[in-house]
């Protein structure tokens, strides 16, 4: 009988491990394991090395994060080139690939608001901007509209991204340029691009703001332009 009960196991163990193999893994499963993917999901894992590394506010450690967020703002140009060049375009990387972005963005400018580096209320409005741009994308989304990125919203993340990069370097650094050695306070350089990317932010939220009003009015047989009396 004991003989018996364990070859039944065995079998059904067997089987089992039949109709596993035979399964198909499922449509999220295959659209993630893909090397753009893989990038994107890069970005978002080395958060909590990037934000070890502000703790430290050392030369040394702020040089490494600066570095850290570099390679991550390249490996986010790098993964959507990929994806396009190769076809890659998924449903799992359309989530994934804003959602890394604006994750380390908003642990870096936390992160220099706690080490002084960065002003606060710069940081509320980066932040508050990419929550009503959020909102109206996914707004206009449900109701079949597209807004189009605009040239000042491109701008706004050069000079974002560039500023932070310096914020997280901080100190004083020579930089050679051939003929000559200056120093650089990177952190001022950070504050002034920084600065220079809030003004963009308000002026692309209001670019957007504008254009999704003039879809709804253009879909309720308005004029866009028309002025209320």
């Amino acid at each position: 009988m004991a003989t018996e009960r364990a070859l039944r196991k065995q079998r059904k163990r067997e089987e089992r491990a039949r109709r596993r193999a035979s399964r198909r893994p499922s449509i999220l499963v295959q659209e993630f394991w893909n090397l753009p993917n893989m990038l994107t999901l890069g970005r978002i894992l080395i958060i909590p090395l990037f934000v070890w590394l502000t703790y430290d506010a050392d030369p040394l450690h702020s040089l490494l994060a600066g570095l850290v967020f570099a390679v991550a703002a390249i490996t986010d140009v790098v993964d959507g080139y990929l994806a396009r060049r190769w076809n890659l375009i998924t449903v799992v990387g359309k989530f994934m690939d804003p959602l890394a972005d604006k994750l380390i963005a908003m642990a870096a400018l936390v992160m220099m608001v706690r080490l002084g580096r960065i002003a606060a209320w710069v940081v509320i409005v980066l932040l508050a901007r990419e929550f009503i741009v959020s909102g109206l994308r996914t707004i206009a989304a449900s109701e079949g509209m597209v807004i189009a990125a605009g040239q000042e919203g491109k701008w706004k993340t050069s000079l974002q991204l560039v500023g932070i990069i310096s914020l997280c370097v901080h100190y004083v650094h020579p930089l050679d340029l051939g003929f000559r050695t200056v120093p650089v306070d990177y952190n001022q350089v950070g504050k002034v691009l920084v600065y220079l990317s809030g003004a963009f932010s308000v002026w692309s939220a209001v670019v957007y703001f504008r254009a999704f009003l003039g879809m709804l009015a253009r879909r309720g047989g308005a004029d866009p332009d028309a002025k209320s009396v």
